[in-house]
């Protein structure tokens, strides 16, 4: 599966964006600008996208890459 399906799964599942998603991590704290806030592991982001939106691990792991930078 491209990255590029990896993100149409993840907004019709949960109806956001990724761009969305980077945002509410940066609201929560998980994030910023630069990519997962300092202290926070990828842990932390893949806990709560999977307690809140029931992604799984890869896709979760994939909105990690795009907060990290990934786009392609």
């Amino acid at each position: 599966m491209s990255f590029q399906a990896y993100m149409d799964n993840i907004e019709a599942k949960t109806g956001r964006t990724p761009d969305a998603l980077q945002a509410m991590a940066i609201d929560k704290g998980l994030a910023d600008a630069g990519g997962l806030a300092p202290g926070v592991k990828a842990g932390a982001v893949i806990d709560w996208l999977k307690a809140d939106f029931d992604l799984g691990h890869g896709h979760a792991m994939a909105i990690v890459a795009w907060i990290k930078g990934k786009r392609a």
